[in-house]
Formats: C-alpha cells, structure tokens, sequence
C-alpha cells in the first residue's frame, strides 16, 4: 500500500516548522532557519523523506516575497504606462501615516523614474479604445528597455480593466523578447490608477526573486509535489506563484490562521482572534464564524489591493530586541535578532529580547528548549538584561518584567485594529495562541482585553504549519464595474459573474481538479455613490432580486461606521469570485475523558517572577496531558516547540482535542 505523506513547511524568520503527515499520523520538527537561503532549513528538515522512495506533497508558506519587499531587495524593474503616466508611482495618494505630523514623509520608489516608459495608446474608462499601440513605437521602447537589462517589466496602462486589447499587444512583444512580465489586466483588473500600478509593479519586482528561489527548491525536492501557501488562505503550484509572487506576500501567517479556524471550529469556538508570536512578529487575525479577508493592505510603502486574510502584523516576536531610546525610555521592537545571531540565551548574541525577559522571569525551561535539542545560556541573558538595566537605574527583573509589559502592550494594540477598530468587541471572542512564544504572553494580554477565554492548541509552536496540511486549493478572480445597483439588472450581473467562474474553473482544471470539487463563492465590492472605499459583501445568486444585496451593504455599513443611508444610491465597484478545490483534510478525532491526573506529567517546581513577587510555579510536560486534566496557576507547560506560563488565579482545562482551555478561576 503506498504511503500518503503530506508535509507542511512554514519558513519564519527565527525558526523553521515542520508538520509531516504519513498515513495518519503526524510528526513535527523546529529547526533555526537560515535567512541567507531558506531552503537549506527546508531540506534539512525534510532529507529523511526525500531520501526515502516516498514522494510527499510539500505545502510551503514562506516570507521570502515580503522580505525582498522590505529590505529592497527585489529585482531591476522597468514599468510600461499609458504616455502622460509615467509619474503615477511617484505621486501616489495623498494620504499620510501620520497624519498630524508636520514632518514630510520619505517614500522611496520602487525604481528610478527613467525606467518608466510612457506609450502612447488611449482606452476610455468605457472599454472603447480610442488609440490603439503602435507596434513600431512600441519597438522602439523596448529596444531602450533591453539596453538597461532590467528582470522584469510591468505594464499598466489606464483603463486596462475596461478593456485589456491595448495590454496584451504590450504583453505579446514583450513575450517575444523573452523577459519576465507582469501585466496589470491579468494580475489587478480594477479601476484606482495607482493602486493597480503599484500592485503590478510589486509583483515584478519580486517575480525575479521567487523564480530563482522556487526553481532552485524544486530542483532540489524533485521527487515531491510543491505548492505555495498564498495570502489568501488557500496554496497554489509554484507555476503559478512565479508568475504572481504578489499573492505569496503573507504566505506564512495565512497557514496559522487556517489551521486555527479548523481547529478552533472542531472544538466548538466559532468566534476567535487569532495570536501568533513567533520569534520576528506577531500577526493577529479575526475569525466570526468565517475567515476574514481584506483587499486593502500595504507593505511597506506600497498598497496591495488583492485578496489577502485580514492579518494585522507587529513587530513584537521573541527575537525583538529592547533598547533605550534617546529620551531615555525602554523600548522593544525596532530591530530583532533573528535565527543568527538570535536572542542572547542562543549564546551568538549580546542584545537583550522578549526571549531573554521571559527566561529571566522563569517562564522558559532552559534544560527543555526544543524539547532539550537546543541548549539555551542562562548567564548570557543575564548578562545582557543588566546592561540595559543599567541604563535605566531599575534591576534585572524590573527590566524584564518592563520588556514583557511593552511588548504586550504593543500586541494588544493589534488586536484591538482587527476587533474594535472592525466593530467587534473583543470581549464576545477567545484568544486562539499559538507560535513559539505565544502561550508566555497569552493569558495577559487576554486579561488586559476582558477576554473571556484563552486557548492553546496541541503542537501550537508549529500550528502555522499545520495550516498549510488543512488549506484548499483557492484562486481569485474580479472585475471592475462602476456602476449602480438600480442600474444594473440581475442579467447583466449574472453575464459578468459567469464569465469569471468559467476562468475559475479553467485554471482549476488545470491544477487537476474536477469541476465537480470547485466551489465557487461571489463577492460584490459595494460603496454609496461618491465614497472612496468599499465593503465586501457575499452575493446570493439564488435570489430573485438582484437588489437583496444592498440591504446586506446597509446593514454591513452600520456594523463598521454606525451609520447607514438607505435612501442613497449604492454603486457596485467590483466583482468578485473565490474558486476553492477541495483537498483532503487532516482527520481531527476528538479524545474521550480520561481518569488520568496530570501527576506524571509533573516536572518540577521552578522559580517564576511576575507582577513584582516570586513565585514557585508547578512545571508539565505537555504530550502526558490527557483530555479532562486540569491545572491550576502558576504553572508552566512545556512542549517540544512551545511553553504555556499559567499566571496565578487561572485555571487550564484539556479538551478532547487536546487543546488547554485556560480561564479565569472563579
């Protein structure tokens, strides 16, 4: 009987996480990544199973599309634009992050202004083309274009959404010259000039970057079947991800979330906020029943209008390094320590992190880091907390203890932009931690939040990895149409839908999926005439009305901006369609009750510091602990890849999915 072996990779900026599942059951691995190749970590962690006659489907979510964006280190882009145009990326919008700073703020371009070429060519904001391309002018910019060797060209003429004739002339040339190509029409068919420009440029400065990396991964792992985690919970072939690196951008923190949702819905809890803390960032999301997704982020300087899952990131991981800044005041976050040289306990590094504060104050098991594979250095802590200490006149603890309440300080604020800030009150929703250091910081920051509930998963250090195993195939597709729901009869609505789900199920097909295992999902883009932002509402074909959707914009309207106007005219911007292939899911059993105490599970007893008083907190193993065990704090749970600190006055339940259900003792 051959053997099903499925494998999910999560690439992160500390570590790298392993979910490998053969026939049933699951193994996992945490191994330090390695930023300057990450697929040195990725082979290593997999070389067992690539060296074996099995041929395992590996699903990768991976950061290495956001951090070429970041650290600027994408390829040479030239852009192709409508003749008048050729400035668009500099102008941008005239919003501000801050907007009562009386400071200018400094934005550098994604490439120099004399790589953009302007073409002279016209399509109305109807679809008519009033001037089609010349292909002798045309000829000639590309022969300048050839001379300056760029990686990549983007093409992104106005009105291309209305009408993409003039675009794939452009494309068709440019094919012909051999050179990587992102077209706008086929990455971003929306109005907004800039946004589409900037989205199609973003993708060609990263396809040079993700096509070295991808082919060099499959080159390596050719006896398994790769495909990429996208932004938008679902994975795609690598073909696909080099041609439209863009929707890798948050790769990794999409698996987290999907493997939440699951797990989160099997266990009864519908409505969560997602709290990954890995070693560089923190990323939070909301789930009410569904994932939610968003079409308005940034990264850096540059806005990102496709579908994504609405993740909010910080920079507060347990490699972020804590400083005093030149006012004097302790501050933790601006830069982080990674997996080289990493936290100070790794022993390669002298800065002091969030790692270092937490074994300071006992909430680490130095003998059990990485379930003992990995030696942590106490002293080197120690050493690098007093230092800093030093410099603000408090003692070690104080310090530590000060690093942990701003880094949870900065957490919370996250969770209130995708809860409060989205018009949910984050008091209706648990708190779904996982990553290496969220079970240390959980249990405060959902008591600072009135939070009801805090719950830690089975293997939580490497749930983003198993995400990526419970993710479907998904694909997405929109339109822009500009025009008024009263307007717009259920004909014409239901002609322009069509036309996207055939596409969708296309390119399904050509993934291998029968028609018969896509589903498909619509989404109207809606906003009241003269606005310049839209709400995203589901589209139920099944009724009669074509208008029924406008009640649910009054009403989604209502619940964001407490505000509604139903005797305003409201004007469909896009339309949308989410094709899903169905794969197969990583069986989820729930365990009956046990009369098992967690007595052997004990450790030790461990001194812990918290809220200025010591403390002697009880220590677990965690894989002893059975469904019904129960714990009171303060005490710790130590994992293979993760620690739950307990604080005093709570109490932690195991459910039958082996989840710790920790609240508030009464």
């Amino acid at each position: 009987m051959k053997k099903e072996v499925r494998i999910g990779v999560d690439t992160g900026g500390t570590f790298t996480d392993f979910v490998i599942y053969i026939n049933g059951k699951i193994e996992i691995d945490k191994i330090p990544s390695t930023p300057k190749d990450p697929s040195l970590s990725i082979l290593e962690g997999i070389n067992k199973i690539l060296r074996s006659n099995l041929s395992p489907m590996v699903i990768h979510g991976t950061t290495v599309a956001t951090n070429s964006l970041l650290e600027r280190k994408g390829g040479r882009v030239a852009l192709i634009t409508t003749e008048g145009f050729e400035d668009i990326l500099f102008i941008g919008r005239q919003t501000r992050r801050e907007l009562y700073s009386l400071r200018g703020e400094r934005r550098v371009p994604l490439l120099p202004r004399h790589l953009c070429f302007g073409l002279e060519e016209r399509t109305s904001a109807s679809g008519k083309v009033e001037k089609k391309v010349s292909l002798s002018c045309l000829r000639k910019i590309l022969e300048k274009i050839k001379k300056l060797k760029p990686d990549a060209v983007a093409v992104s003429l106005i009105n291309s959404y209305a009408n993409s004739s003039n675009e794939k002339t452009v494309s068709r040339e440019l094919k012909k010259e051999k050179l990587l190509i992102s077209v706008s029409s086929e990455i971003l068919p929306e109005y907004r000039e800039y946004e589409r420009t900037a989205t199609t440029a973003v993708n060609a400065y990263l396809m040079p970057v993700i096509s070295r990396y991808l082919t060099k991964l499959e080159k390596k792992m050719q006896k398994a079947e790769l495909r990429i985690m996208q932004s938008n919970e679902g994975y795609i072939p690598p073909t696909k991800a080099k041609r439209e690196p863009i929707r890798t951008a948050f790769s990794g923190p999409a698996g987290g979330v999907v493997g939440a949702f699951h797990l989160g819905k099997a266990a009864g809890f519908r409505n969560i906020i997602t709290f990954d803390m890995g070693g560089t960032s923190s990323d939070v999301s909301l789930i009410d029943g569904e994932i939610r997704r968003t079409s308005e982020s940034v990264i850096g300087d540059f806005p990102i209008r496709i579908p994504i899952i609405d993740i909010h990131s910080v920079g507060a991981g347990g490699g972020s390094i804590a400083y005093v800044d030149r006012g004097g005041s302790l501050k933790v976050g601006h830069q982080r320590a990674g997996a080289d040289p990493g936290p100070a306990c790794y022993g390669r590094g002298d800065l002091p992190t969030v790692t270092d504060a937490n074994l300071a104050l006992g909430r680490l098991i130095p003998e059990f880091f990485l379930g003992g594979k990995m030696e942590l250095f106490p002293r080197k802590s120690r050493e690098a907390l007093e230092n800093l200490a030093k410099k603000i006149n408090k003692s070690l603890i104080e310090t530590a203890e000060g690093i942990i309440e701003i880094a949870n300080a900065n957490m919370e604020k996250a969770i209130r932009v995708i809860s409060i800030e989205r018009g949910f009150d984050p008091r209706d929703f648990a708190l779904f931690s996982f990553g290496g250091a969220g079970g240390m910081h959980a249990v405060d920051i959902a008591s600072h939040l009135k939070m009801p509930r805090v719950i830690v998963p089975k293997n939580a250090g490497v749930l983003s990895s198993l995400g990526l195993l419970m993710a479907d195939s998904i694909k997405d597709y929109s339109k822009s149409i500009l025009k008024t729901a009263e307007k717009t009869s259920k004909e014409e609505l239901e002609n322009h839908f069509k036309k996207l789900i055939e596409k969708s199920i296309k390119s399904m097909k050509e993934d291998g999926f029968q028609e018969d295992a896509v589903t498909i999902f619509s989404f109207l883009d809606l906003r009241y005439q003269g606005q310049s932002y839209e709400i995203t509402i589901p589209y139920r074909n099944k009724i009669t009305s074509n208008l029924s959707f406008v009640s649910d914009f009054h009403k989604a309207h209502r619940k964001l901006y407490s505000y509604h106007h139903e005797q305003r005219e409201v004007e469909i911007v896009n339309i949308r369609v989410k094709a899903v292939g169905t794969t197969k899911k990583i069986k989820l059993k729930r365990l009956p009750p046990t009369n098992k105490t967690p007595e052997k599970a004990f450790m030790k007893k461990q001194t812990i510091h918290y809220e200025g008083k010591t403390w002697q907190a009880s220590v677990f193993k965690r894989a002893p602990l059975a469904t019904g065990n129960k714990i009171n704090g303060p005490a710790l749970i130590a994992d293979f890849e993760s620690t739950t600190f307990l604080p005093l006055s709570y109490t932690l339940e195991v459910d039958g999915f082996l989840n710790l259900i920790i609240q508030r003792e009464d």
